[in-house]
């Protein structure tokens, strides 16, 4: 479980963003990361109970400030990702954890240029598929509407009047999933990670094949 104490810590980290107080409250901060850490492999056991994953990672709290007008040399969040198996498996997991600001993340948040082209294309050609997945209500009472940012009208190549404009002008395929502080802190939050996550299944499968071939349905890998 995560505790009470974690999400206290990060609060007070907030409003004491500096190496003086981190430093005084060093032994706080490893007990809130090693919780974080613990929660994330459990998560990482389960989910490998029915999706090919190769490992977890959770990201250091030190900002890197050298190119950022932000000097504050401390994150506020706890954030973890979940890798899948590549080149056959496609999309990400990612948790973050935050005083009233954790979600859940998943997707595609940087397509690489060929694979954000590749999806493009395939939305252009048959939209329906894609559709059907993200429209399905049981998968909309999980995660909701398709999020990301877009380009304004079309891009270079693709039809503005495109019945699936909307999909294809997309910049980022990706869902997001709000959770409460009293989610996180639940006994079964492990669980509702990894329910979650399992629901996004269908929309990776999909974009797995997708990515995986050419547009006349051939491996490319």
């Amino acid at each position: 479980m995560i505790s009470k104490e974690t999400l206290t810590f990060l609060k007070e980290l907030k409003t004491n963003n500096d190496r003086d107080w981190f430093n005084e409250n060093k032994k706080r901060f490893k007990a809130a990361e090693a919780e974080i850490k613990n929660t994330g492999n459990i998560v990482f056991e389960k989910m490998k109970m029915h999706d090919a994953l190769d490992r977890v990672k959770l990201f250091r709290i030190y900002r890197d400030v050298r190119f950022s007008a932000n000097k504050q040399p401390y994150k506020t969040h706890f954030g973890l990702s979940f890798h899948r198996q590549k080149p056959e498996f496609r999309g990400g997991y990612y948790l973050h954890i935050e005083p009233k600001n954790s979600f859940m993340a998943t997707g595609f948040w940087q397509p690489e240029k060929n694979d954000l082209h590749r999806i493009r294309k395939e939305i252009e050609m048959d939209d329906s598929e894609m559709k059907e997945i993200i429209n399905d209500e049981t998968f909309q009472s999980v995660w909701g509407q398709l999020k990301g940012e877009e380009v304004k009208t079309a891009p270079k190549g693709f039809n503005r009047d495109h019945p699936a404009i909307d999909l294809i002008r997309k910049k980022q395929y990706i869902f997001t999933k709000n959770l409460t502080d009293n989610e996180v802190l639940s006994k079964d939050f492990p669980e509702l990670v990894d329910q979650s996550f399992r629901a996004i299944r269908p929309y990776f499968d999909y974009m797995s094949e997708v990515l995986t071939t050419d547009l006349n349905g051939v491996s490319m890998i």
